[in-house]
């Protein structure tokens, strides 16, 4: 519940950012600079989140966590100005990045305790939260406000927390597996090699991570600005994007025991970087759709497998380490989409999220004898 709500409130933002753009009378550039505030509000507390998790436990930390993303989700609609929105952003981007860490903490343990890999199951219910959030903006983007759309939206969350988050504090984390822990060595202390690993994979995050943070962020502005979409439909851009994730998502447990780590990654970031092309410079709104279902599909799998691969060699630590990697593709991201568009146009922009899905896909590559013999 608490992925699916992360996806929810995330997509109920993105959805409404063109309009967010007319209120504050924002270019592309400074937008661009404006979203940087996620981004950085993230990486400030991913760190930090997993130092809390380690102290007070992921499951308490998700359900703070899942109090303050609904609060602060109801703020950017009030800004007037790009830089009154990057701050504000600041602090969304804040609650953000700690759910985040927390609630894949929390996951991580339980991937260990079934000896399954699941982790693609919960990022299934976030990418099903975004397409409900997303298909919830596109029908009342013509008819809400952007400020009663976001507030209605704090609303929601709350509740879901109020819900949900007594339940999760009654349960303490499952145990790691037996071989999860080396008894004779000392906890949380990890090998050169083994630290090496932790980044490859937060890499292969950050490449994932940059394209679903463009296609978020500037997915929608593409449809309606450069192939005449109508808002609602431009909206359901990144709905179709949420679904085919979701999709690929749902079987990625299946996948991932057929095929294993390194098929899944090569085949999801070739599939993501195919899509991507024809999504950025397809001529019309219809083969555009198209192309973001297929990223969607390809880019499904890539950043669950790689920082529960992180999780599993460094804990906590390890999640912390690959999703602040990965959200530094979102830091990237935001501006520098920006500021191509400015200097080129968005559609070429975009073209750089192919680039990357094509690396993540060489990096998965490249990982394919990565163990976690880890511990030093």
């Amino acid at each position: 519940m608490f992925f699916a709500l992360d996806g929810f409130l995330f997509a109920g933002w993105v959805v409404r950012i063109p309009a967010i753009k007319q209120q504050t009378g924002a270019s592309a550039s400074t937008l661009g600079l404006a979203l940087l505030g996620v981004s950085v509000g993230a990486v400030i507390t991913m760190m930090l989140t997993g130092r809390l998790c380690r102290r007070h436990g992921s499951h308490a930390v998700t359900v703070v966590c899942g109090v303050l993303l609904p609060l602060s989700i109801a703020l950017p609609a009030q800004t007037r100005s790009p830089l009154s929105l990057g701050l504000v952003l600041l602090v969304f981007g804040a609650a953000y990045g700690g759910m985040n860490v927390a609630m894949n903490s929390a996951a991580v343990d339980l991937v260990a305790a079934l000896r399954r890999p699941v982790m693609p199951s919960f990022h299934a219910a976030f990418s099903l939260g975004g397409m409900v959030g997303a298909g919830l903006g596109g029908l009342v983007a013509g008819g809400l406000s952007a400020s009663t759309h976001l507030f209605l939206l704090a609303g929601i969350g709350l509740l879901v927390t109020a819900f949900a988050g007594p339940s999760l504090m009654r349960h303490r984390p499952p145990p790691a597996a037996p071989e999860a822990v080396d008894p004779q060595q000392p906890k949380q202390r990890l090998s050169p090699r083994a630290r090496r690993i932790v980044v490859l994979f937060g890499v292969i995050a950050l490449c994932t991570a940059y394209g679903e943070g463009a296609l978020a962020d500037w997915g929608a502005l593409h449809l309606e600005q450069d192939l005449d979409a109508h808002p609602g439909l431009a909206a359901a851009g990144y709905a179709l994007f949420a679904l085919t994730m979701t999709a690929g998502r749902l079987t990625g447990t299946i996948l991932l025991e057929r095929l294993g780590q390194t098929r899944t990654l090569v085949l999801g970031g070739a599939t993501a970087a195919a899509g991507m092309l024809l999504g950025s410079l397809a001529p019309t709104t219809w083969l555009a759709l198209a192309g973001f279902a297929v990223t969607g599909l390809g880019l499904a799998n890539i950043f669950p497998v790689a920082v529960g691969r992180a999780g599993e060699l460094a804990g906590p630590s390890g999640v912390a380490a690959a999703s602040t990697l990965g959200y530094g593709g979102m830091l990237l991201g935001p501006p520098a989409i920006g500021f191509l568009a400015d200097w080129f146009s968005l559609p070429l922009a975009l073209t750089t999220v192919a680039l990357l899905a094509a690396a993540a896909a060489a990096l998965g590559y490249g990982a394919r004898n990565a163990t976690p013999d880890a511990h030093s």
